[in-house]
């Protein structure tokens, strides 16, 4: 048989010159089984651009749902910013300066470079008592005491609780 027709075809194809009709004879052709050897190698080409026709396409209004996604206004809220949002990286600057000088003096202090500074001479200072035994008694007798002040403190405080209870309970009676 002779296939002439459709290698003529295949050039004007190749050169773009074929019309819409001549292309559905190629793909018409190639989507065949029995298809001459010299041209089986173009099968495969018609066979996935036919295939590729009959996939999914985009719809006709799809240009213009995206372009009016893209043309509808956007809405910015906008934050009222006060000034202590706007000092508030200072605030945490100086609260990291504070820090960080505290720390210094302190294992200064602690290492022994502060008491040269200061002045004070520890060798000048005597005991108050003589007696270890009266020493002990003072400091018992000054921690009872406190003792004694923290328990009253405390007391008191449950009271008022207690109280403040009760004057809750007695509004939401009322």
């Amino acid at each position: 048989m002779d296939y002439k027709y459709i290698e003529q075809l295949l050039e004007r194809y190749w050169a773009c010159e074929t019309s819409l009709e001549e292309e559905r004879i190629l793909h018409t052709f190639f989507s065949q089984k029995d298809v001459p050897a010299s041209l089986q190698r173009y099968q495969e080409f018609f066979a996935y651009a036919q295939a590729e026709s009959s996939c999914e396409r985009l719809s006709d209004d799809f240009d213009a749902k995206i372009l009016s996604m893209i043309q509808e206004p956007v809405v910015v809220k906008a934050k009222t910013i006060t000034w202590r949002r706007r000092l508030m990286p200072l605030f945490k600057a100086a609260a990291l300066v504070a820090i960080i000088l505290t720390l210094g003096n302190a294992a200064q202090f602690s290492f022994g470079g502060a008491t040269e500074d200061t002045g004070i001479d520890y060798a000048a200072y005597q005991d108050t008592y003589n007696d270890p035994e009266m020493a002990y008694d003072k400091v018992q007798n000054a921690l009872e005491l406190v003792s004694e002040g923290i328990i009253q403190a405390h007391q008191a405080d449950s009271m008022a609780v207690q109280l403040g209870t009760d004057v809750n309970q007695n509004k939401k009676e009322r």
